[in-house]
């Protein structure tokens, strides 16, 4: 991010922000993963079980999602979400690659690019869920 010298505003990906922008005020992580998150890698995970997209409709749904996990990595970043920068960090860049990937296959329409790509988005689902929602993964050693 650029800051510009007279005017106060951060130059971010070509538009002007203000130089302060405070992001921590944004939806709560439920929310980012009820509405946003659980639903992109849903569509994904669904359209490869279900033999992959079978038109330019599904396959432009299955870009949006994956661009939707592609962003959400960044998302889970932003100040008053990183719970810590080990595991947290890495499961979000995982996620990040992994929505990459899928948007790369839907936009060349690779069924099987698009199929390989559902283990590493279920990883990064699972091992971020695993640490931080063990109601959902009991982590097998008697501890909640």
């Amino acid at each position: 991010m650029k800051l510009g010298r007279a005017t106060g505003v951060a130059l971010f990906a070509g538009a002007l922000l203000p130089a302060q922008q405070d992001f921590s005020r944004s939806v709560a992580m439920k929310q980012l993963m009820l509405d946003l998150i659980h639903p992109a890698s849903n569509e994904i995970l669904l359209s490869v079980n279900r033999g992959g997209p079978q038109n330019d409709s599904e396959w432009a749904g299955v870009r949006r999602s994956a661009l939707t996990l592609a962003e959400s990595g960044d998302l889970l970043m932003l100040p008053g979400r990183v719970r810590e920068q080990g595991d947290w960090a890495k499961n979000a860049k995982m996620l990040s690659e992994a929505g990459m990937a899928a948007y790369k296959a839907a936009e060349s329409k690779d069924v099987k690019a698009l199929g390989a790509v559902t283990d590493a988005i279920d990883a990064a689902c699972t091992g971020c869920h695993k640490q931080y929602r063990p109601n959902v993964f009991p982590r097998g050693d008697g501890s909640k």
